[in-house]
């Protein structure tokens, strides 16, 4: 499974192409001919992972007993809404104009890694976003060596 490091700020060209950065690209792997995107559920941005990944998603749905309406909001706002979308040769993706103008990309678009996902946002809204969750976070005193020491009881190893 890809793990997406980093935050990149790429231009969006007049045909509406935009580079996707080159290590979200060597995260995805040799074989990966795009990304999927969709409007996020939690913020004014687009959620963007591997085909892989919504694979293992819908997999994980399929073992779980969730309330048929809960099931109906996933597959309506995550698989309903999500758009495949295709490298070019030169690894571009052609960003959709409605998802793109829904969450404020229009010259510019901002590549958040999350781990096993990433985002791409407006770069104002990320700056604003970011501003927020670094003040939420030493607030809520969130330190990396209270991550690993909690996961260490659970003996996750690797560390």
């Amino acid at each position: 499974m890809p793990i997406f490091l980093s935050s990149f700020v790429n231009k969006i060209d007049k045909k509406g192409r935009v580079s996707v950065p080159a290590t979200f690209r060597a995260a995805l792997g040799p074989d990966a001919q795009g990304i999927v995107v969709f409007r996020s559920l939690h913020h004014d941005a687009l959620d963007g992972c591997s085909i892989a990944h919504l694979e293992l998603l819908s997999r994980s749905l399929e073992q779980q007993d969730l309330p048929a309406d809960v099931f109906e909001l996933i597959e309506t706002t995550i698989f309903g809404g999500s758009v495949q979308l295709p490298f070019d040769g030169e690894g571009r993706i052609s960003l959709p104009p409605h998802l793109a103008s829904t969450v404020g990309i229009a010259d510019e678009v901002a590549f958040v890694g999350r781990r096993k996902t990433f985002q791409l946002w407006n770069p104002a809204k990320l700056a604003a976003h970011d501003a927020a969750a670094r003040t939420a976070a030493r607030a809520k005193d969130i330190s990396l060596s209270q991550i690993i020491a909690a996961a260490s009881k659970f003996d996750i190893g690797g560390v």
